[in-house]
């Protein structure tokens, strides 16, 4: 009998996603780090195929934290001119994640 649910190793799109693949790198901003101590929350450039379960695993498993939420965002890229030419920057994923009051990660 097959059932159409991805484990949790698999993306959407079936895809298996190793946790170093799905964080791409922190973003530390002037309001990430705003969001960090204020809100326990830190921001990531993600893979574009990875799912809010991939990256919740991912987080837990590369940083040893306990992750109570995941937001994402599809950002697109922005127009840019190198002399005559233009063109547009990449489109990537941002995800934004909340830990456990008790967890914390340092980036430096």
């Amino acid at each position: 009998m097959a059932t159409n649910e991805t484990t949790s190793m698999e993306s959407a799109s079936g895809i298996q996603l190793e946790p170093y693949q799905v964080i791409l790198r922190p973003l530390v901003t002037e309001k990430g780090t705003h969001l960090s101590e204020r809100y326990n929350t830190y921001t990531f450039e993600v893979n574009a195929r990875a799912t809010k379960e991939d990256v919740k695993r991912a987080v837990s498993e590369l940083w040893g934290v306990k992750v109570v939420k995941v937001r994402t965002q599809n950002r697109k890229g922005k127009p840019r001119r190198s002399r005559a030419a233009y063109g547009y920057t990449k489109d990537w994923k941002k995800a934004i994640v909340q830990l456990h009051e008790e967890d914390r990660i340092s980036f430096f």
